[in-house]
């Protein structure tokens, strides 16, 4: 099966046309995008835009040939005319599936959003999958008995629906997912790649022809992920990012319960209101044994507040049990945890504060847990493939 992305842009395209957005104001040359269109094999097009016929000859390609023309989602404003020699553009009804002449079966894909879903399966027995924008799979997903060789989707506005294919088997490592109807919401510049990329997509030009088979499987996430941050920089928000896309993930939060502070009680519920419905969530400090064993990917948030646990449980805060030996028991846990980041064979995604940006506590013991959690980062750091420090919302890629 032979794609050709016609555009790979939002119903409005990006740049959207007098948007003065960060997004749309870069939004130039390979990232300028149009409405996404797909032509495939020369015999089928799944959604009709008004560039459509343009796109096609610029990409060196002739949509006379075309058989079928399928929407995916309901238009607005005046009709669209249908260019001359084209068919006229329609929908496959839900649960039905329709047989071209060009041997190509496509079968109707109910979704949670205005529109219609298609799988497409050509006469080599390739097989994609196309979903509308702004849509996921409705309903359970039946498991598959093999995946998609091609995946287009929203992925960045409903990063869900991947998780949800991922837990159906429908997408798998092998599986090239492309995200298209890239609109002004989505990040500018390198961002946007990098954030696809951890979800195990990718984006590419309008007008980008590939084969469904002939993509190099996307490299997996990193094993190991630090995200360090300031203060309400978003370094929490960053690290569930990196694992929305996943259908099963142990959210692991250290920072457990305070009787009575109803501040601290509002900040942990909204936490948990932003986490996938299928994520689980733990609260320990009790790291090392999460870290040693099997299992879906962990997001530990945060290691602050496991050091602060720790501190307490060794009597750290306090200057005579420092000297007497708190001290050496800080560091065997702190090297136990070190160690278990090492060890670690599952995917883990961990949060840290970074605290030591100029502004010097004014007791001894603030001091001590200052340079104690720098020291924990580095350590954390040294294991890890991947490192980010998050300044106001933006994620700077230190290693990997």
């Amino acid at each position: 099966m032979e794609l050709t992305l016609l555009g790979t842009g939002a119903p409005g395209g990006l740049p959207l046309p007098g948007c003065p957005c960060a997004s749309c104001a870069t939004a130039v040359r390979a990232d300028a995008r149009t409405a996404t269109s797909v032509f495939v094999d020369g015999a089928l097009l799944l959604d009709l835009t008004p560039d459509a016929v343009p796109a096609a000859a610029r990409a060196g390609h002739s949509l006379r040939g075309v058989r079928q023309v399928l929407l995916s989602y309901p238009r607005t404003g005046p009709a669209a005319g249908v260019p001359a020699g084209l068919p006229a553009p329609g929908r496959v009804p839900e649960g039905r599936e329709l047989a071209l002449i060009s041997g190509h079966r496509i079968r109707a894909v109910p979704v949670d959003a205005p529109g219609t879903g298609y799988s497409v399966t050509g006469p080599d027995g390739d097989e994609l999958l196309y979903l509308p924008p702004g849509a996921a799979p409705a309903g359970g997903l039946p498991p598959r008995p093999a995946p998609y060789d091609v995946v287009l989707l929203d992925v960045l506005g409903r990063p869900e629906a991947l998780a949800r294919l991922r837990a159906a088997g429908a997408v798998t490592a092998a599986t090239d997912v492309i995200g298209v109807h890239l609109g002004h919401g989505a990040p500018p510049g390198a961002e946007l790649h990098r954030r696809l990329a951890a979800a195990g997509a990718r984006t590419v030009p309008d007008g980008t022809t590939l084969g469904a088979r002939e993509h190099a499987p996307p490299p997996g996430p990193p094993r190991r992920t630090l995200v360090l941050g300031g203060a309400r920089s978003g370094k929490s928000a960053e690290a569930e990012r990196r694992l929305e896309s996943f259908p099963d993930v142990l959210y692991v939060a250290t920072g457990g319960t305070r009787d009575g502070d109803r501040e601290w009680a509002a900040r942990v519920a909204l936490h948990r209101e932003r986490r996938p419905g299928g994520w689980r969530t733990t609260e320990t400090c009790d790291l090392v044994p999460l870290l040693a064993g099997d299992g879906p990917p962990l997001l530990v948030d945060c290691l602050a507040l496991w050091l602060t646990h720790t501190m307490d449980a060794v009597g750290a805060w306090d200057d005579e049990v420092w000297a007497a030996g708190g001290r050496g028991a800080l560091r065997e846990r702190t090297e136990e945890l070190v160690s278990a980041v090492r060890s670690a064979r599952r995917t883990v995604v961990a949060v840290s504060n970074e605290v030591g940006s100029g502004v010097v506590p004014a007791t001894a013991s603030g001091r001590r847990f200052r340079d104690e959690l720098g020291r924990l980062n580095a350590a954390v750091a040294a294991e890890c493939e991947h490192v980010l420090l998050v300044v106001a919302g933006q994620a700077l890629p230190l290693r990997g």
